[in-house]
């Protein structure tokens, strides 16, 4: 069986602890992030594009949009759906 990954082609702005949700819906405001319908899948080490890779048991089929917040300073960066 082939790895589920979650990439990424652009910029973001540079920032400590950003980390990876898949979520379901698109959250468009940090008010608006409801940890309990979202799964943390990883850390974005890169701020020139990233590949993070699904943990094995997550269905990303239960979830349609992805997030990346900074855990840090609890703020939202970006968000985008995959469906």
């Amino acid at each position: 069986m082939s790895a589920t990954e979650v990439s990424h082609q652009g910029k973001l702005a540079p920032g400590p602890d950003y980390k990876l949700y898949l979520t379901q819906g698109l959250v468009d405001h940090e008010d608006t992030f409801d940890r309990s319908l979202a799964v943390q899948i990883g850390d974005v080490k890169s701020f020139s594009g990233f590949i993070v890779d699904v943990p094995a048991g997550v269905d990303v089929e239960a979830y349609d949009s992805i997030l990346v917040w900074c855990e840090a300073f609890g703020e939202f960066i970006t968000a985008a759906s995959y469906k």
